[in-house]
């Protein structure tokens, strides 16, 4: 009865999702040895056009053409799955302007917390680190109390 309540639409998608996910963290890691989290994506790809040494780094400029190949596959991996169940699009009610919000201080976060949600959630828990298995609590321990406190206010899209 619980898990009907918490997961409508069933699991096993959930666990699909999962399986590939691992996967290809996995699949990185041995073939270069490249922890996959998404935070460096960008800096990766910035040293393409930025010409600051911050981005010139070798170890962004050593790994961005897997990196964008990567990213692609996420976006793309979305849109075929949009198409191949009919749910493509725009898919919340949130005003654009707090979505913007949100990723500037998601952007920010990742700063802080040195990596990302997906590298510290898949890449750290998954071998263990301290660091990430501390970023992980706080960021679902954060994320709880935010949704609660945005459900009291009453606050919607």
């Amino acid at each position: 009865m619980l898990a009907e309540t918490l997961l409508p639409n069933g699991w096993v998608h959930y666990l699909l999702g999962g399986l590939l996910i691992g996967g290809g963290t996995v699949i990185i890691y041995l073939t270069t040895g490249i922890t996959a989290g998404a935070s460096t994506f960008l800096e990766s790809t910035l040293s393409y056009v930025s010409g600051q040494s911050r981005f010139q780094q070798y170890r962004f400029r050593a790994s961005r053409d897997w990196r964008v190949v990567f990213t692609l596959g996420i976006v793309l991996g979305g849109a075929v799955y949009g198409l191949a169940f009919g749910e493509f699009g725009w898919t919340t009610d949130v005003q654009w302007w707090r979505l913007l919000v949100g990723g500037v201080l998601v952007g920010v976060g990742t700063r802080l917390g040195k990596g990302c949600t997906s590298g510290h959630g898949v890449c750290g828990v998954g071998s263990l680190s301290e660091t990430s298995l501390l970023n992980v609590a706080t960021f679902v321990g954060i994320a709880i109390g935010t949704a609660q406190i945005v459900a009291a206010l009453g606050v919607s899209p």
